[in-house]
């Protein structure tokens, strides 16, 4: 059974499905909720809360807050607790950093995400991650 396990969110039906999922399936892990704020082609970003440029009351900042409280108060009905961060690039990228940097045993990601056109198969940053990650992904649908 998987330790440590990271949940990338994006305020979509399917990546809460997802967190539903490892909420569910793994009470026992420690999970963490991570929403990536989108930036440009290129640019790695930053983790944990840290954006950059961006200040406090932006709206990409007051969007994250709102999908990790979503998450916050989506683990409280389980009576678990997940732990929350942000972080500042490309999705994909970040997603797959973070697992590597940080020791999770697991990504649990959803199969697609907010974008319509991503909706056709699998979702573009899912597959990314899916061929990208060091460590097992299990993709919700």
């Amino acid at each position: 059974m998987p330790e440590r396990i990271l949940v990338p969110v994006d305020g979509s039906e399917q990546s809460m499905d997802a967190l539903e999922y490892a909420l569910e399936t793994f009470p026992d892990a420690s999970i963490t909720a991570f929403h990536a704020i989108e930036v440009g082609e290129g640019d790695l970003g930053t983790f944990s809360g840290m954006t950059g440029d961006l200040p406090d009351d932006a709206p990409e900042i007051e969007r994250s807050e709102e999908i990790l409280e979503s998450a916050r108060e989506r683990s409280r009905e389980h009576d678990l607790e997940v732990e929350t961060e942000r972080g500042r690039g490309r999705p994909d990228r970040l997603i797959v950093a973070r697992a590597e940097q940080d020791g999770f045993d697991l990504i649990v990601i959803g199969s697609h995400g907010r974008d319509g056109v991503a909706r056709v198969l699998l979702g573009s940053i899912a597959e990314k991650v899916a061929r990208r990650s060091p460590v097992p992904v299990l993709v919700v649908r």
